[in-house]
């Protein structure tokens, strides 16, 4: 039941895909109990995707202090949970999240404001590394902050969000058909919602106030993974896109690559800056390592099925 609805105060879903990481869930649900906004003005919902053990007491101890439901699926990727709990959804916006972050506290308070003014938006915030220690998730998240700073330079012409800090009406998500399943580790279907929305005609608007922080280990072997499959999940976006627009497969100008190398020495000192740059070198590798893996292999499944 939604309860004191009003302009000021809208209800808001808040949908948490999750698998095989029940700390950082439990540590997430935490930080939710903490949002300054009315407890009977939001709901939160995680997706467990078929995790190998049952989620059900990491969530059990939220529940008398936050509207919680968890459903579960079968493991089929982030996107598909994220629509998954959607269809759930009660609210009239979806506020999406991911089960290592943490949202400030204002997180939601600061969204509704955005959504007074501009509901028909997609609304994306700022994401804030905390594992400052960790040389490789700092440089996954310069890459990140690089990429905004790229494509919102006009927050009112935003062009990319990430996943895991966004926030949209669930009716417009729903009727462009919510995010594309088939990136199931590929990790590329904010990039196609983002271009999908744009395409619609829809507007995208940066609120670098509506914080979130982060909490994602990497190690040498993972952040060459995680970009390994970023580039798996490029190659899927352009063709994807270039089908849709009638369009050759676009690549950014060398000077994007230039400035992204550049970019870490600006704000860091040396040798800090020096070696996330090198980081960031090498996720462009693994990207691009990644983006002709999955050509070779559609390439390959095309003439295997001829």
């Amino acid at each position: 039941m939604i309860n004191n609805f009003s302009k000021s105060t809208p209800f808001i879903s808040i949908i948490i895909p999750t698998y095989n990481r029940p700390e950082q869930l439990a540590t997430c649900l935490e930080s939710l109990i903490e949002l300054d906004y009315p407890h009977n003005c939001f709901e939160v919902i995680v997706v467990d995707d078929g995790s190998k053990t049952s989620l059900e007491s990491v969530v059990a101890p939220f529940t008398s202090q936050l509207d919680v439901t968890l459903l579960r699926q079968i493991n089929n990727g982030a996107a598909s949970a994220r629509n998954t709990g959607a269809k759930q959804a009660k609210g009239e916006f979806l506020a999406f999240t991911d089960d290592d972050c943490m949202p400030a506290a204002d997180w939601l308070k600061t969204l509704a404001a955005n959504f007074i003014q501009a509901p028909n938006c997609l609304i994306g915030g700022r994401t804030i590394n905390i594992l400052s220690k960790n040389i490789y998730s700092t440089a996954s998240q310069e890459l990140i902050d690089y990429v905004y700073k790229y494509y919102n330079t006009k927050p009112h012409k935003a062009r990319f969000f990430a996943s895991n800090n966004i926030a949209l009406s669930k009716e417009r998500f729903l009727a462009i058909g919510g995010f594309d399943i088939t990136y199931l580790r590929m990790a590329s279907e904010d990039r196609e919602l983002c271009d999908r929305w744009l395409q619609k005609g829809y507007l995208m608007l940066y609120a670098p106030e509506v914080q979130i922080n982060h909490a994602h280990h990497l190690s040498l072997i993972s952040f060459w993974q995680q970009h390994f499959f970023y580039g798996r999940g490029a190659f899927c976006f352009h063709k994807i896109r270039a089908k849709r627009a009638a369009a050759p497969i676009r690549i950014e100008p060398l000077s994007f690559y230039i400035n992204l190398f550049t970019y870490p020495l600006s704000i860091s000192k040396f040798p800090r800056g020096l070696v996330i740059s090198t980081l960031l070198f090498l996720s462009q590798l693994a990207a691009t390592f990644g983006f002709f893996s999955e050509r070779l292999t559609q390439t390959k499944n095309i003439r295997a099925s001829n």
